[in-house]
C-alpha cells in the first residue's frame, strides 16, 4: 500500500497522530531485556494501538555493528508480520550520488522492507531519484532540523528580493519538483514552531510532515499543533522516542501524549 495511504488510514483507526520512535540505546535498555529486539518488541506490544508509525534511528542499531543490524531486522520483519497495517520508518538522513543510493534503497526498502526513509537534500534531486522513484514509499526530506545548530545553514538567505531562506527554498522545491509521485514529505522540527508554520503555508494542505523535538529536546506540543495541522487537523506526524520508551510506564506515557495531542486537535487551541 501506499505509504501516505497507509499512514493516512492508520491515523484514523488509532485516532492518533504519534509516532514512537524506537531510539533503542543499548546504554539505557533496561537490564531485563536481552537485547535491542526484545525491548523494541516489548514497546511496540505495549503501544501499538495508539500510534500513527514507528521510527527507527540506524544510528542507534549501527553503534554495536552486526547484532544491531540483526536487532533492526527483527524489529522490521515482526511489525511486518504482526502490525502490518502501521508504517515503518527508516530515520537514516540518506544522501550520495546516484548509484549508492541504489545500495541503500535495497538496504532500507528491500532487505527492512520499510515504509519510508528520511533523505538529506543537500545532493539535489537528481541524486535522490532512486529515492523519489519508489513510488509506494515516503521520502521525508530533512528542511528545519530541531537541533540548535540548524540555523547555520538552513536559515542563510538565498533571495535577497523574496527574503526566502535556505529551508523555505527546499520545502518550495520538495513541493512544485519532487514531489511528481506524491509521496514526498518534510521533517521540521517542534523547536521551531514559526518555521513550521512558514513551511505548512509553502507546502499546502496536502504534505504530511514528520515533526522531531517535542519531549526531550523541549519543543511545545500546542504550538506545533497550532503551527502545523493542515485545515482539517491532519497532517503532522509527532515523533517521541526518550520520552515514552525509557519512561516507567511506556503505554501510559504514550497514552498521555496520544491523549494530549488528540484533545490539543479538538480544541481550538
Amino acid at each position: 500500500m501506499n505509504f501516505i495511504k497507509k499512514l493516512t488510514k492508520i491515523s484514523k483507526k488509532n485516532q492518533s497522530l504519534l509516532c514512537v520512535g524506537l531510539d533503542s540505546d543499548l546504554g539505557k535498555i533496561p537490564k531485563k531485556f536481552n537485547n535491542q529486539y526484545d525491548f523494541n518488541k516489548y514497546i511496540i506490544d505495549n503501544t501499538f494501538d495508539l500510534v500513527c508509525s514507528y521510527k527507527l534511528n540506524t544510528a542507534f542499531y549501527e553503534a554495536i555493528g552486526y547484532k544491531g543490524i540483526l536487532a533492526l531486522k527483527k524489529t522490521c520483519d515482526y511489525l511486518r508480520k504482526k502490525y502490518s497495517k502501521i508504517p515503518i520508518i527508516i530515520d537514516a538522513k540518506r544522501a550520495d550520488i546516484g548509484n549508492t543510493n541504489l545500495g541503500y534503497v535495497k538496504f532500507i526498502f528491500d532487505y527492512l522492507g520499510a515504509d519510508a526513509v528520511t533523505v538529506n537534500p543537500y545532493l539535489g534531486e537528481e541524486a535522490l531519484l532512486p529515492f523519489l522513484t519508489q513510488k509506494d514509499k515516503g521520502i521525508i526530506v530533512l528542511c528545519k532540523t530541531s537541533n540548535p545548530g540548524a540555523c547555520e545553514f538552513q536559515d542563510l538567505i538565498i533571495s535577497k528580493k523574496k527574503r526566502m531562506k535556505l529551508y523555505q527554498y527546499v520545502a518550495f522545491q520538495v513541493r512544485k519538483k519532487w514531489n511528481k509521485n506524491k509521496n514526498c514529505l518534510l521533517v521540521v522540527g517542534a523547536t521551531y514552531p514559526k518555521e513550521l508554520k512558514k513551511v505548512r503555508e509553502i507546502v499546502g494542505e496536502d504534505f504530511w510532515i514528520l515533526v522531531p523535538g517535542v519531549g526531550a529536546q523541549g519543543g511545545d506540543l500546542k504550538e506545533t499543533l497550532k503551527a502545523g495541522l493542515n485545515s482539517k487537523k491532519q497532517g503532522l506526524i509527532i515523533n517521541l522516542s526518550r520520552a515514552i520508551i525509557f519512561s516507567s510506564n511506556p503505554r501510559e506515557e504514550a497514552k498521555k501524549w496520544q491523549r494530549e495531542i488528540k484533545d490539543i486537535v479538538s480544541s481550538k487551541y
